[in-house]
């Protein structure tokens, strides 16, 4: 047979977009100027959406009417003497697990994992997962053919997105459909992984990514890179499993005495053209692999990695949504993502930065239609990149799907509240907030504040038993903590003050990688991080701006 497939991302039990048309493509070398032939068939067997499509180049791409939800369909392809049928095939929700390895973190690994991997047959929720493989040799292409659609019951579930599978299953008993799930997903990568190089080389400012890379690879060949790299993976594959038994020895051993035990950590190793977090890499090897598949929305939780460079991440990530919704031809496909939590391992200075990931988060929120941001800030972990409890911030996402993407649930809000104005009155500084209506609350955050209190001891710096993450400052931005209080009719006004500021002017919530949460809605939503400054004025956070289309 001739060279002829079928994208990976369609098999059996696979999922279909409802109530919009879909597409249905794969790959040809041979079969140039032929006709491909697509029909949905109901359980029944009759052809319920059908099309075709002339080949005109490496990849072939049909595009069916529209279809309402279903089950038991038959998805058949017919090109030449080439035919496939995909049995068990879904219509309904399709969504995007999209980032890095908070969003990768498996089922089995997350603190609700026995709820997850009770195996029910009955559950209306499927999974693909875009293979992990970051450069395109015959190994990448014989084990995509492996790859394939799980369904609830499947023995691989325990590898599946925590965050993904709480999600589909809080729609699908909300809407009584299939969701399905594709999981595009790498622990440790960058935004700029998961968009096509073309897009971002025109982008000046991004070439601080680019850089290292060219600098690293310049007058090598691609052979003498991918062994560079070959290289790098035995070693790193060996130190890994060293490092693992360690930790599992001593949880508490210190990195320092992992790295002077085993040696040096070498990853993400050579910027070299086979490293996987190359600019650009994950869009080959993963994102192009499955786009244009029909999607109802994206799910996103990523910026980790982006901390080196905070100030980029507004425009980075901006541009990131702008191009995935013309992958998967979408212009205003949902964005539902996370903004970071509290993070700060135990030897690390405050450094701030991803202080600016979530202000830049939330200037996206503001910015872009259709993007929508769910704050994780209480759910962080001391010393742990990685909190194990993934159900609480699956289901504020999944709840602000059912009210911005499918009109449930109207009535309460499905984001957190956030920084509006402020303004001084005497000795005070009051500040106003959106989506407070519902008004606000001080809760204590004994944990977090001992944590907090003890890091900032190691580094010679004090902090107040009584400390609530809220500082102000006079025109000199020297902070000091603030005593609080919530007033207004709708008690959702936030007034504070200190003996040590006379005139305040300037004033911050949560300004540190990692500290006590304690501003909540009543609704218990957290309260987005703010500053009523910016480094370069001091004015640089007043109203919400319109939003805009990308």
């Amino acid at each position: 047979m001739r060279d002829f497939s079928v994208a990976a991302v369609f098999s059996d039990y696979c999922v279909l977009q409802r109530d919009r048309d879909f597409f249905v493509f794969g790959y040809s070398k041979d079969f140039y100027g032929k006709t491909v032939y697509v029909s949905l068939k109901s359980a029944e067997g009759k052809v319920i959406s059908s099309a075709s499509s002339i080949i005109d180049g490496a990849k072939w791409i049909v595009r069916l009417p529209a279809v309402k939800a279903r089950e038991e369909c038959t998805l058949e392809v017919l090109c030449s003497d080439f035919f496939k049928a995909f049995s068990h095939v879904a219509v309904g929700e399709v969504w995007l697990a999209g980032g890095q390895s908070n969003m990768e973190f498996e089922a089995a690994s997350c603190s609700e994992s026995e709820e997850i991997l009770k195996c029910n047959s009955d559950q209306k929720v499927r999974f693909y997962y875009t293979q992990k493989i970051g450069w395109m040799d015959e190994d990448f292409f014989a084990r995509e053919k492996l790859t394939h659609w799980e369904t609830s019951d499947s023995q691989s579930k325990k590898y599946w997105s925590a965050i993904g599978y709480f999600f589909a299953r809080e729609l699908s008993e909300k809407l009584g459909i299939t969701i399905g799930i594709i999981g595009c997903n790498w622990g440790g990568t960058s935004a700029s992984c998961w968009i096509d190089r073309q897009s971002m080389e025109e982008e000046k400012y991004l070439e601080p990514y680019f850089e290292p890379y060219k600098k690293e690879s310049e007058n090598k060949s691609i052979e003498e890179q991918c062994s560079i790299f070959d290289s790098y993976t035995e070693y790193h594959e060996s130190w890994q499993k060293k490092c693992d038994e360690l930790y599992k020895k001593n949880p508490d051993i210190q990195w320092a005495q992992v790295i002077e035990s085993i040696g040096q950590c070498k990853w993400p190793g050579p910027k070299v053209c086979k490293n996987p977090f190359r600019p650009a890499g994950l869009y080959e090897c993963m994102v192009s692999r499955i786009a244009p598949y029909s999607l109802k929305g994206v799910l996103f939780y990523q910026g980790e990695s982006d901390d080196h460079q905070s100030s980029l991440y507004d425009r980075l990530f901006t541009l990131l949504i702008k191009k995935w919704r013309q992958y998967f031809a979408d212009p205003l496909m949902p964005f539902i993502f996370v903004q970071l939590p509290e993070h700060r391992y135990i030897a690390d200075k405050d450094f701030k930065n991803w202080c600016l990931i979530r202000e830049n988060q939330l200037k996206v929120r503001n910015l872009v239609r259709n993007a929508f941001m769910v704050s994780a800030l209480d759910q962080g972990a001391y010393n742990d990149i990685h909190p194990k409890h993934k159900k609480i911030l699956a289901l504020r996402m999944a709840s602000c799907a059912l009210k911005e993407s499918y009109g449930i649930e109207t009535g309460k809000f499905s984001e957190s509240p956030a920084f509006e104005s402020a303004v001084t009155a005497g000795s005070k500084i009051r500040v106003k907030f959106v989506r407070a209506e519902c008004g606000l609350e001080i809760r204590k955050d004994i944990e977090e504040l001992s944590h907090y209190i003890q890091i900032e001891k190691n580094h010679g710096n004090k902090i107040p038993e009584d400390f609530t993450g809220i500082e102000i400052a006079g025109s000199d931005k020297v902070f000091y903590p603030a005593a609080v209080a919530i007033t207004g009719e709708e008690k959702n006004i936030l007034e504070a003050e200190s003996p040590l500021v006379n005139s305040p002017l300037y004033i911050r919530y949560a300004w540190y990688n990692y500290g006590p949460v304690t501003l909540f809605s009543k609704e218990g939503l957290p309260v987005c991080p703010f500053r009523n400054y910016d480094d370069n004025n001091s004015s640089g956070h007043g109203k919400i701006q319109q939003l805009m289309e990308l």
